[in-house]
């Protein structure tokens, strides 16, 4: 079978698609034919060496995949060959991937596998922020920071279907005119010159109010002004920080606000909280079923353009999840 894989994370140009053995599931483990893996930003960063945690060498990028079960090992139940699934699996750009069993979900038809290699994390996180970290409630304004991105899309369509009205924030016409398209029933440009006009800007999309719930993946140069924009006992999630240097909050706003500023990390969310994130990923999968919920996919690349599919993953160009077509 090919994998793309790097012994060093220099660059980009260091990785090459090889030829090697399939691998042979082992306890616990299924093995998964895959169709399409999703290409994230920390995917990017990740294949490059600048994420916070370096992975050992040598390195096939990829987390996140759509696929058949080829195989599975000893002592897996609930799962048949044959069946359609995504999984959480590291080294996701190859032809068949192994995945541990509980990061193994059956897809319904509804759902491609395309849509599936970018939902996992990104629907979890939407999901989890918005229910558990802010106990968001219908009615209520939620402003989507980098709406347009994979995990920002889906905090505005999982906003919309828990009955808040989203306010979409992204940088270009076509980032906001996709945002729009999926759930946000108003959008607001990033770039201003000036923040207090952003923030007047923002106060009128939400009848003369501020948000009441703020979805951060970009803790970028607006972080403050957003804060500052909250409705009294507002509650600014902060999920990533893909807009460079971490930044900073002078901590007698969230005094003046009333407001709290939560943090949202969905991989200790599936370490502690495996019942419940269960039940969320369940609730997503049949909102999928029921046709209430379709993931956008982003641009796809086939497999041998798997160079060109993270460089486009770490522009921050992409509408959704970006998606590598391996098979």
């Amino acid at each position: 079978m090919r994998l793309v894989q790097a012994a060093a994370l220099d660059s980009i140009a260091d990785y090459r698609l090889i030829e090697v053995e399939p691998p042979t599931p082992g306890p616990g483990q299924v093995a998964v034919r895959v169709k399409a893996c999703g290409v994230g930003y920390v995917d990017a960063l990740v294949a490059l060496g600048r994420y916070q945690v370096k992975p050992p060498l040598p390195h096939t990028p990829g987390s996140e995949i759509g696929g058949v079960v080829e195989a599975l090992g000893e002592g897996v139940t609930g799962l048949s060959i044959g069946q359609r699934v995504m999984a959480q699996a590291a080294g996701g750009f190859a032809e068949v991937d192994l995945a541990p069993a509980a990061a193994v979900t059956p897809i319904p038809e509804a759902m491609s596998f395309e849509q599936a290699a970018g939902f996992r994390i990104n629907y979890l996180t939407a999901l989890h922020g918005l229910a558990d970290r802010a106990a968001i409630r219908p009615g209520e304004r939620l402003l989507a920071l980098g709406a347009a991105g994979g995990v920002g899309m889906a905090a505005a369509q999982v906003g919309a279907l828990l009955g808040a009205r989203v306010i979409a924030c992204a940088s270009t016409p076509e980032k906001r005119a996709f945002a729009l398209a999926h759930g946000a029933e108003a959008a607001i440009d990033t770039a201003s010159a000036d923040p207090k006009a952003w923030r007047e800007q923002l106060k009128l999309l939400c009848d003369g109010a501020g948000p009441d719930v703020i979805f951060d993946p970009v803790c970028g140069p607006l972080f403050e002004a957003a804060f500052r924009s909250l409705a009294w006992k507002g509650r600014h999630l902060v999920v990533g920080f893909a807009g460079g240097p971490i930044p900073a909050l002078p901590a007698n706003l969230t005094l003046m606000k009333g407001a709290a500023l939560v943090g949202v990390d969905v991989r200790q969310f599936l370490l502690f909280e495996r019942t419940r994130a269960a039940e969320h990923l369940a609730q997503l999968m049949a909102w999928v079923a029921e046709g209430r919920l379709a993931p956008p996919v982003g641009r796809t690349f086939a497999f041998e353009d798997y160079a060109e599919a993270l460089t486009f993953a770490l522009s921050g160009q992409g509408l959704g999840k970006t998606v590598l077509r391996v098979s």
